[in-house]
């Protein structure tokens, strides 16, 4: 966890991006068979295959269960069909880790397939233009046809949801440590430019109200890398509240770091959005964090579901 947010520090975009890999990785480390981890699981190591994770799609986001994009059964094959929707690195990565409905059984009916980038019928729509995450490629993951040997199924038929579900309580608290990691970088570029830029007989930095609202800053930060890393050892344990404390730590800390940001830009003025300073690239790449792996509101869900006993 502790890597991603140094990582953050220098690159939150590439951070984040390395973050999903692994989260890839780890689940065919975690549920793939022996043949399946020893033909992928070096070359993910290594990245000199980069993996990427489909779940969403165009009509289902934070309804994970709703996905409509079918593998069919079809003698010692499975044949996909669907699209996927946001996904980073579709058209770079190597390998596909992808959640297809193999029953009409909401959940239940969801299982996960290894689909090698080569497949025939795989294609990508094209690059999004997004708000952020500039050096990293978003696109459609479109699947026509597409025949993979049944040997490629991950775990077994109606694991699928249960394994997406395990990946991202890990991914939660990995977007979490970007987040601080980023927040982190803020903060340390604006003590640096309170220190240089002079204002009202001396250096900004001598200004209590600003020292104030740097304390705050760096309090709430380290007050979510407190609240992750509790949720982290939680996780790593297999505590009951893991899943609670993951949707917690990942709303907390996404949040965190971006709140942080945006003070750090406001407190460089009008040189805070000036893209030589650095900060606003840092606001626009953590603006999507509360987003990813569900959004803050859906963490919000969870956490509230878990205290009605629901």
């Amino acid at each position: 966890m502790r890597i991603f947010e140094e990582l953050a520090k220098g690159d939150t975009t590439i951070a984040a991006y390395i973050s999903i890999h692994n989260m890839v990785t780890w689940m065919l480390d975690s549920f793939g068979d022996d043949a399946q981890r020893a033909e992928w699981i070096p070359r993910l190591a290594s990245m000199e295959v980069l993996g990427s994770y489909c779940l969403t799609e165009p009509g289902a986001g934070s309804d994970a269960a709703a996905i409509s994009t079918k593998a069919i059964r079809d003698g010692g094959d499975y044949v996909l069909d669907g699209v996927k929707q946001f996904i980073s690195g579709a058209g770079t990565s190597g390998i596909y880790i992808v959640m297809a409905r193999t029953a009409d059984t909401g959940g239940r009916g969801i299982s996960a397939f290894l689909v090698p980038a080569e497949t025939p019928g795989l294609s990508f729509g094209p690059l999004e233009k997004k708000m952020g995450w500039h050096a990293q490629p978003t696109r459609q993951v479109i699947f026509d046809g597409v025949r993979i040997p049944a040997s490629n199924l991950l775990a077994h038929e109606g694991d699928g949801f249960g394994i997406a579900m395990s990946g991202l309580n890990g991914g939660r608290l990995n977007m979490g440590a970007c987040s601080l990691g980023g927040g982190q970088a803020a903060l340390d570029k604006t003590v640096d430019y309170l220190k240089e830029r002079t204002a009202f007989g001396g250096p900004l930095i001598n200004q209590q109200a600003l020292l104030f609202q740097l304390a705050d800053m760096d309090t709430e930060l380290e007050s979510a890398r407190t609240l992750l890393a509790r949720a982290a050892d939680a996780l790593d344990n297999g505590d009951a509240d893991m899943v609670r404390l993951c949707a917690m730590a990942k709303r907390v800390a996404t949040d965190a770091g971006f709140n942080v940001a945006n003070a750090a830009l406001q407190l460089h003025g009008g040189y805070g959005y000036l893209a030589d300073y650095g900060i606003e690239r840092i606001v626009r790449d953590l603006r999507v964090h509360q987003i990813l792996e569900g959004t803050n509101e859906i963490m919000r869900l969870i956490v509230g579901r878990s205290i009605a006993g629901a």
